[in-house]
């Protein structure tokens, strides 16, 4: 049994901005149910390690929102027969060299996204996708790619993706509002807190969003 700042340093290696309040927050959430002992305080096993950090790459990894997170987690601990969570595909560059985190030329985005060039050319017109100074992608590139073709071949034109970029931008507006005065006083306590919202409104829009495609039939 670990304590919460043990659990926060073992799992910093891999989530550098993972922080105490991060983990109650998921905790809250119903991730992950600590025990509690006999002076109230919380102590977690390997198995609420193993959560987080699954939960902690998908949400990083995917974008999956929390309840999303939540559903896969539930189905893991009462289906024994529910597929174990896949790692993350790792990209290889032409070398044969690992660059999980590092960008990637035209052709290995197009490699590993099967997007077309001109695809690309349409994602980065209307703002989904941007390459760096040199004319690279990152990996939130690739996944932004991967997720457009996805909704594309749901039978939603790339064009239309402009207002999803728009609304996204507004949220972040709101948020940005909300944390400003704890920016001032705290540039990392800014950031923490404007992460837990950016969660809490996607949340939030998932939902409102499903309410509003059931409304239509």
């Amino acid at each position: 049994m670990m304590k919460i700042g043990q659990v926060v340093d073992l799992l910093k290696v891999e989530f550098p901005a993972l922080s105490i309040s991060k983990v109650r927050y998921l905790e809250g959430e119903g991730l992950i149910s600590p025990h509690r002992v006999g002076n109230g305080y919380r102590r977690y096993s390997q198995a609420d390690l193993e959560r987080l950090r699954y939960a902690l790459a998908v949400q990083r990894d995917e974008y999956l929102p929390l309840h999303v997170i939540r559903e896969r987690l539930a189905r893991l601990d009462t289906d024994a027969d529910a597929p174990a969570p896949q790692p993350i595909a790792r990209v290889v560059a032409r070398d044969g060299k690992i660059v999980d985190d590092g960008p990637m030329d035209l052709e290995a985005l197009l490699a590993h996204s099967g997007a077309s060039e001109s695809q690309i050319e349409e994602l980065v017109s209307i703002g989904l996708v941007s390459p760096d100074v040199r004319g690279r992608y990152s990996q939130q590139n690739l996944r932004t790619v991967r997720l457009a073709l996805e909704i594309t071949r749901k039978g939603v034109p790339l064009r239309n993706l402009r207002a999803v970029r728009a609304s996204a931008e507004r949220e972040a507006d709101t948020i940005d509002q909300a944390v400003a005065p704890r920016r001032s006083r705290s540039r990392s306590a800014g950031e923490e807190t404007a992460r837990e919202l950016a969660e809490l409104v996607a949340d939030l829009h998932t939902i409102l969003l499903r309410r509003a495609v059931d409304s239509l039939g």
